[in-house]
């Protein structure tokens, strides 16, 4: 989503992380997506390539200097504390010490704080989105459809209205397209739009 509002184009290679390309491990030792290569800049977490691609165009104004402490706040909680309880709760199965409605409670606490930052503003931190509500809404949609029939039904009205602004915009469904996963002799790809069509 940030590569398309900073109108950046990449070339795509799409993978199956159970069928890594050898030189995406070339590139990244970690063998997880994404990774973005650039000249000789090497980029293996989502947030360094949201930060990298606005450094290099915010035309929406996501990186606002006045909230930048906020903004790493809820980012790192996201991040380390509700991750933690998202696994849990999505893989309920492979964490046998408690009950899935345990882990889902575990992480109702961040779902609490976003909702009492709605209350204050239309999105987390400001009436306008900011790079926190781009880099936490894929934890909460994940979190959501988990079990959509409880989350549709949870207190948790603005965070619900929230996730369905993203869910339906343009930049989301742009970003969203599938593509075939890219195998070595294929012609390249671009996103989010090939500049020779």
């Amino acid at each position: 989503m940030t590569l398309c509002a900073a109108s950046i184009t990449v070339e795509l290679r799409e993978v199956f992380l159970r069928d890594k390309p050898e030189g995406m491990l070339q590139l990244s030792a970690k063998g997880t997506v994404p990774v973005l290569a650039f000249d000789e800049m090497v980029l293996e977490q989502s947030l360094d390539i949201m930060y990298w691609a606005l450094g290099q165009s915010d035309p929406k104004g996501w990186l606002r200097e006045d909230l930048t402490e906020p903004t790493q706040a809820l980012i790192d909680k996201n991040d380390g504390y509700f991750k933690t309880h998202l696994d849990q709760y999505k893989y309920w199965d492979r964490y046998p010490a408690e009950s899935q409605q345990h882990y889902r409670e575990q992480g109702e606490e961040f779902l609490a704080l976003l909702e009492a930052n709605l209350q204050l503003h239309r999105y987390l931190l400001a009436d306008e989105p900011t790079l926190a509500d781009i880099a936490i809404f894929p934890f909460i949609r994940q979190f959501a459809f988990v079990d959509k029939d409880w989350f549709d039904g949870s207190q948790y009205h603005r965070l619900r209205q929230w996730l369905q602004y993203f869910l339906e915009s343009p930049l989301f469904m742009q970003s969203m397209v599938k593509q075939r996963p890219w195998r070595a002799g294929d012609q390249p790809k671009y996103f989010p739009a090939d500049p020779q069509a």
